[in-house]
């Protein structure tokens, strides 16, 4: 199988490879026992992490927002390399999750990143739960 890094449209630095890496260990988790190489293939899995959306979900007292709420947009594609045939196509896979927000600005990412990193393990369980039925 030929899983590489996701391209990635976000503000997200290592949003498509830490996508394509969560998808990789759910791969194994879930049983898929072959290599994720490019020799020898004979799967391509092709992704794209598209916009990632934050909204304010919740105001504090003093009108400063104290809860976000992160949305992550995902566009995916498999294909048999040996006869070109598309497998699957899945264009606005999302899903989201809230993170809180202070006024330190530290905090404030650290809670991002939490986020971040949490939609893509449960995308990724999402994703390689298909692919486990389309292979």
């Amino acid at each position: 199988m030929d899983l590489r890094p996701f391209k990635n449209d976000s503000l997200v630095p290592d949003g498509g490879a830490y996508l394509a890496s969560r998808l990789r260990e759910e791969m194994r988790r879930n049983g898929f026992r072959g290599r994720f190489g490019r020799s020898m293939a004979d799967t391509l899995v092709e992704g794209r992490v598209g916009a990632i959306q934050v909204d304010v979900f919740s105001h504090g007292e003093d009108d400063f927002a104290l809860e976000y709420r992160m949305t992550i947009h995902v566009s995916i594609r498999v294909v048999e390399i040996t006869r070109g045939r598309l497998l699957w196509k899945e264009d606005g896979l999302t899903d989201a999750e809230s993170y809180y927000a202070g006024p330190d600005f530290q905090y404030t990412e650290s809670n991002r990143r939490i986020a971040f990193e949490e939609i893509c393990r449960r995308l990724a369980r999402r994703i390689s739960q298909t692919l486990m039925e389309v292979l």
